[in-house]
């Protein structure tokens, strides 16, 4: 199998290439200067496993709702973050640390799934997955503006609103699409850099051609 034209054939269909910021740019084109261990491990990420082992069917349909927000995928969800937390949970993959007076990781993920529940429940008499976007993003909202030293469902707060930002963006940003929207070429390894100086690009970037266009400035993802 020809790994690059695999994996950029696989990319142009639903992965993000071409993305207006840095047209022509697909990371997935460098798929053949990485070495096997590289491409296999991102290849997964393109296509995690969906079989569940860590969230509940109705945990899982929760997480995603949540994590679709974080990460801005309402309306167009391709990085599929909510599975790849349940790998990384299932697989005892956490960050290696966590708060002084908070569960473990996986124990905030469970108990969370199910204090959006009750929220949403609470406020609009369903599930939380099944509340609309601006019912799920108030109830959001009402957590991310507490108290930093108040409690939600027993936990605090600020910082369970931390952990669900450290792995939200963690998934978002190891996927090929989120790279080729920042123009991020991918690993360097064992290839390496060769114009590692400020300003300058390899020869396979591309230049950012909205460079006036910042979403973060602009408050959009």
């Amino acid at each position: 199998m020809n790994a690059e034209k695999d994996f950029g054939s696989q990319h142009r269909h639903g992965y993000g290439a071409d993305h207006p910021r840095f047209p022509g740019f697909d990371v997935l084109g460098q798929a053949g200067a990485w070495d096997d261990v590289t491409r296999e491990l991102i290849v997964n990420r393109l296509n995690p496993d969906p079989h569940l082992r860590f969230f509940t069917a109705t945990e899982f349909l929760t997480a995603a709702a949540l994590l679709d927000q974080l990460t801005g995928q309402i309306d167009d969800p391709i990085v599929p973050v909510a599975q790849m937390i349940d790998i990384r949970m299932a697989d005892d993959s956490t960050d290696g640390w966590h708060f002084e007076g908070m569960p473990r990781d996986h124990d905030v993920w469970k108990a969370t799934v199910h204090g959006l529940d009750d929220d949403a429940h609470a406020a609009h008499g369903k599930a939380f997955a099944d509340c609309d976007s601006d019912q799920q993003q108030a109830i959001l909202t009402a957590i991310h503006k507490a108290d930093p030293e108040g409690e939600w469902h027993g936990m605090n707060a600020n910082r369970t609103w931390n952990l669900w930002m450290r792995y939200a963006c963690t998934a978002f940003y190891s996927h090929p699409a989120a790279w080729n929207e920042i123009g991020f070429s991918g690993p360097a390894y064992p290839r390496g850099y060769k114009n590692a100086h400020v300003g300058t690009l390899e020869p396979y970037e591309v230049h950012d051609a909205m460079p006036k266009d910042d979403p973060a400035r602009e408050g959009r993802r």
